[in-house]
């Protein structure tokens, strides 16, 4: 069922007056909050080409199962569409890119047909950008052009597993990975300690033993010409660190690289559940130190004072476990010293299963109780679920306004603004929720793309959507406020839901002034407070009302 709702967006700042008049403030400087953000998460690979001259590397050119070898995308495609402004107008604040570092030259078959590391995630080389994708004058290009326009930059983080093995990728010594046993996922012992699937060789991220660097990233390196800089920049950390020569530790250096080269501003972590919890700790110690490094290095470059963003994907985490994750004999915080958010795979399940009532009830408590001060991403579509909320793309809209209005940070999945199918003929297992940026259905449906623009704006432009304060108006239909307050920048919103098309009448009597003019940016009209409310008529399902 279509979801009508009423939006009233103001700033709104509480005094205390004789009168008892509202006073609402002007020219706030709006924060950006992680908590709230509207982040927008792209394969690299399947969202734009924007340089046809790098789509074939290290001959990458046997058949592939459908939709399982490299398409072309890239990091100047991403950058291409930020110039346009596609993602400003989107509302989108955050863009969260599969992982960009140099993949296995070979392919591999997991029963899906011959595969290649289109995706990001079989790392060869940590230290290098996959040709395929781009440069690091691409990728500095990315994050500059970004954050002129307001939008940081999330990378993907691996520290579980190296990619696959193959004939041109041997695998690791021995001190570095195991091969097996193959994960069982009934206890955190073998979940953790285990290879995901058979040969995804998985870093002994336990092991504090001293580690040579592998023969093939020196032979690699030397190959390269740059061997004595990487190996210098290695003893450089190590001093610094105190940290011992262990897997882990290389990893974690090269991944915070990327942050003092780039300015990155966050990771999402993958595979965190079949890692030590302390590695987290350890990564988000040297994720904080980069950023201020970064920070000091560049004074001119700094959007704000927030904190590195590091999100984990601990699969099948759920909201309503709180800050724990139940492996079935211990249960333990990811958020302790480690993570900002984490990725919330029970959304989509209480989107479909609850009222939007109860869905924001239930979600509003769990955030300003057991969460207050870490966040949840909420997704109804993605890369590797293989569940989503509405696969067949037959609801965007109310996809859009479930998602987009909830509390919680949100992520859009490249193509849910644009109806992109989930449901691809002739492929098996998640290469059917990869498809390829469907850019030319976009200008069809140019409708869903509206509606998927006018709520992420408002949402980038209202914390309080996110990341505020959620409490039930009375009235005849569903309206409740949210209010977010950061020292002396206040925000608040007023939804209503299921309102009916043509005359729509909600109650702001304790927000507005009477003769207050608000502007409906969705019908494109001015309306004004009468009698303690508001009165919008139009023939859309849906009205913006801000000041």
């Amino acid at each position: 069922m279509k979801q009508f709702l009423v939006i009233i967006l103001c700033f709104i700042c509480f005094v205390s007056c004789k009168n008892e008049e509202k006073n609402i403030p002007a020219n706030q400087e709006m924060p950006f909050v992680w908590e709230g953000a509207n982040i927008y998460f792209l394969l690299t690979d399947r969202f734009n080409n924007g340089d046809t001259l790098n789509d074939v590397n290290f001959d990458r050119t046997k058949e592939t199962g459908k939709l399982r070898g490299f398409e072309g995308g890239d990091i100047k495609g991403v950058t291409q569409k930020i110039k346009e402004g596609y993602f400003t107008d989107l509302g989108i604040n955050a863009i969260w890119m599969t992982p960009i570092v140099e993949q296995i030259h070979g392919g591999t078959d997991e029963g899906t047909g011959l595969t290649y590391g289109f995706h990001g995630y079989w790392t060869k080389d940590w230290t290098a950008i996959d040709p395929n994708y781009g440069t690091k004058e691409d990728l500095h290009e990315l994050v500059e052009i970004a954050h002129e326009k307001g939008i940081r930059i999330v990378l993907d983080a691996v520290i579980n597993h190296t990619g696959p093995v193959t004939k041109k990728d041997p695998v690791w010594p021995s001190e570095w990975v195991r091969t097996e046993p193959k994960c069982q996922y009934t206890n955190y012992e073998n979940t953790i300690t285990c290879t995901l699937v058979k040969n995804l060789p998985d870093i002994k991220t336990e092991s504090n033993k001293e580690v040579d660097l592998p023969p093939q990233l020196v032979e690699k390196w030397k190959a390269e010409g740059r061997y004595k800089q990487e190996v210098a920049e290695l003893d450089a950390f190590f001093n610094r660190t105190g940290h011992p020569r262990a897997p882990r530790f290389y990893i974690i250096k090269w991944l915070t690289d990327y942050i003092t080269e780039f300015g990155i501003d966050g990771y999402r972590a993958d595979t965190v559940k079949h890692t030590e919890e302390n590695v987290w700790q350890e990564f988000r110690k040297e994720c904080d130190y980069a950023f201020s490094e970064y920070k000091k290095a560049n004074p001119e470059k700094v959007l704000d004072d927030n904190e590195f963003y590091l999100v984990a994907e601990v699969y099948n985490y759920g909201i309503s476990g709180g800050r724990y994750f139940d492996f079935g004999d211990k249960k333990i915080d990811y958020f302790d010293k480690a993570f900002t958010s984490s990725i919330n795979f029970e959304f989509k399940w209480n989107a479909a299963q609850m009222s939007i009532q109860d869905l924001y009830t239930k979600y509003n408590n769990i955030l300003q109780s057991d969460l207050k001060g870490y966040g949840v991403l909420n997704y109804l579509s993605s890369h590797d679920d293989g569940n989503p909320y509405d696969p067949k793309r037959e609801k965007p809209f109310e996809t859009a306004t479930k998602l987009l209005l909830s509390p919680g940070a949100s992520q859009v999945y490249y193509g849910d603004e644009t109806a992109r199918s989930l449901v691809i003929e002739g492929t098996v297992g998640d290469a059917t929720l990869r498809s390829n940026m469907n850019w030319n259905e976009a200008q069809q449906r140019h409708d869903i793309l509206a509606h998927w623009q006018k709520l992420g704006q408002f949402r980038n432009r209202h914390p309080a959507i996110g990341a505020g304060k959620h409490q039930q108006i009375p009235q005849d239909h569903y309206v409740f406020s949210r209010t977010y307050s950061k020292g002396s920048f206040s925000d608040m919103v007023v939804i209503g839901v299921d309102l009916p098309k043509g005359k729509k009448e909600i109650k702001v009597a304790k927000l507005f002034n009477n003769r207050t003019m608000l502007y409906d940016a969705y019908s494109n009209q001015d309306v004004e407070v009468k009698d303690g409310k508001v009165i919008i008529d139009s023939e859309f399902d849906i009205v913006l009302l801000e000041m």
